[in-house]
């Protein structure tokens, strides 16, 4: 895993932090909760690959 991979994350994370105690803040407690699962899809959505290939690496450490 690159430190690049985990600095996006960590940056993505505070940025729907911030955003989502705004809007709590603000009384859009819906918003913010949309807000947080939106970050987690696009963390996930980075996280593909490094998930692809940590399955394959235990399927031919497994030879399966």
């Amino acid at each position: 895993m690159e430190i690049s991979l985990l600095l996006k994350i960590v940056g993505v994370g505070m940025i729907v932090a911030v955003a989502h105690q705004i809007l709590c803040k603000a009384g859009r407690e819906e918003q913010a909760t949309m807000v947080s699962i939106a970050g987690m899809v696009i963390v996930l959505l980075m996280l593909v690959d490094e998930i692809s290939r940590l399955f394959a690496t235990i399927r031919t450490l497994f030879g399966l």
